[in-house]
């Protein structure tokens, strides 16, 4: 077949791809209130996305390749970082940046086992879990109430000798206090690792986050920001730490050629490694223990067509955010919204509530809160983890014997375990509409009227 004729059919194919998405998904089931299922989060998408899956798929490449090459570039420039690398999830992305810590390119400022990793109880388990599988110590903080971040203040406290970095989650794309956690990791020479998963798009003193610590993470499952169905993405400005995170990407190969690519540096056969024979295929030297995770270059195409759709969607998430909390002003004494910290503007991932002390000595409970909303078909979620270290998956660590601490924490935690118990979220994704919107907000308050109000 030609060219010319391939080319051909390759735009047929585009054209009955944009027609079959308008066949099968160009009308909304009108909504129905009480009777449709309003999820807390998914994807959104149109045509576009569809037409550019079925386009990578004809090239067949499957796995990293132009399309790849392009969403690295296109993210990067976006944050204003030099270098981004496409992973298969969030949580392959919070694992490179972690393990890129502990190199030993980076000598004495690497992270060995039994050093301390500061971070936070009230959040996502693969966050905390690269430091445990590694063997560093995590060192839990509690967070604000009214941010659900980090307590800048307990910060400082659970900094001791063996201390070498700091993870933190924005959490529901409400970003931490940036300013006093970047002053305290460079008083202290510690790395940071900001977990932007739930947060791209959200600025901080009109900088993207993500892009203030060493390293930087973002996951592209359905109901974040954009999607990839699977996918994540770690990004950096330091040319060091981007070498060692695409050498654990791929394998923990030495060699920098791209996929497909042979004898990029020129001196394929010519140098010697280690006690390897001279000459050893550089494509088959390895510098670090690393891992395949790797996206495939369908997904990366969908992420193409996402990451152009990225500020209408955190436009978007911000006006459902503000009309949720506009809805529920006259409930302040019920419940407490969570806050956005001073200096940023969130790409909210959620509306986060706590029941007030006031609402729980009126006999509201938050477990009949979400069960009157669970009943309304409209889905919620708690804070993720809770407080983490009362997670089954601490039991063992618990037990640690005496001079082998396999965590720490500092202070009593009391505000997570506050949002624990009386906290949760409802959606604010852009597949949300005004009607959906005070459906959620009516239902509300509905489930949290006293007798009398």
């Amino acid at each position: 077949m030609s060219d010319g004729r391939a080319d051909e059919l390759r735009s047929e194919i585009r054209r009955l791809t944009g027609e079959y998405y308008r066949e099968k998904w160009g009308e909304e089931t009108p909504f129905q209130p009480g009777e449709s299922y309003l999820a807390y989060g998914g994807r959104v998408f149109d045509d576009a996305e569809l037409e550019a899956l079925v386009d990578a798929s004809l090239d067949f490449w499957l796995t990293y390749g132009p399309y790849s090459e392009r969403f690295e570039r296109e993210l990067g420039a976006f944050l204003g970082l030099r270098h981004c690398l496409l992973v298969n999830s969030g949580s392959s992305a919070n694992l490179l940046a972690f393990m890129a810590l502990t190199s030993e390119k980076l000598g004495e400022r690497r992270v060995r086992r039994g050093d301390e990793v500061i971070t936070v109880a009230a959040g996502f388990p693969t966050t905390v879990a690269p430091i445990v599988q590694f063997g560093a110590v995590p060192v839990f903080v509690d967070v604000r109430t009214d941010t659900a971040n980090v307590d800048v203040q307990r910060l400082e406290e659970a900094i001791g000798p063996r201390t070498r970095a700091v993870i933190l989650a924005h959490t529901l794309g409400n970003p931490f206090d940036i300013e006093t956690v970047v002053r305290l990791c460079e008083q202290h020479g510690l790395w940071l690792i900001e977990d932007n998963c739930d947060s791209l798009g959200s600025s901080y003193g009109g900088v993207p986050t993500g892009s203030f610590g060493h390293i930087g993470t973002s996951s592209f499952y359905p109901p974040h920001h954009m999607t990839m169905g699977e996918g994540g993405a770690v990004y950096t400005d330091d040319a060091e730490l981007a070498s060692i995170l695409a050498s654990l990407r791929d394998w923990g190969r030495d060699c920098i050629c791209r996929s497909g690519e042979d004898d990029r540096c020129g001196r394929r056969f010519a140098r010697q490694f280690g006690t390897l024979p001279f000459g050893y295929d550089h494509k088959y030297v390895f510098s670090e223990f690393g891992y395949n995770l790797k996206a495939t270059e369908m997904q990366a195409a969908i992420g193409c067509a996402q990451l152009l759709k990225l500020p209408e969607f955190t436009r978007v998430r911000r006006a459902n955010h503000e009309t949720l909390r506009r809805h529920l002003a006259d409930a302040a004494d019920v419940l407490q919204v969570q806050e956005p910290t001073p200096g940023s503007r969130p790409s909210w991932f959620g509306l986060l509530v706590t029941l007030t002390a006031e609402a729980k000595a009126a006999g509201l409970s938050r477990d009949a809160v979400v069960a009157r909303l669970e009943g309304a078909r409209i889905q919620t979620r708690m804070l993720f983890a809770g407080n983490m270290v009362r997670q089954p998956c601490f039991d063992a660590m618990r037990e640690a014997p005496a001079g082998s601490a396999a965590f720490r924490v500092v202070g009593d935690l009391a505000a997570t375990d506050r949002i624990m118990e009386d906290a949760f979220w409802v959606g604010v994704y852009p597949g949300l509409d005004e009607q959906k919107l005070a459906y959620i907000a009516g239902e509300l308050l509905a489930a949290c009227r006293r007798p009398g109000r």
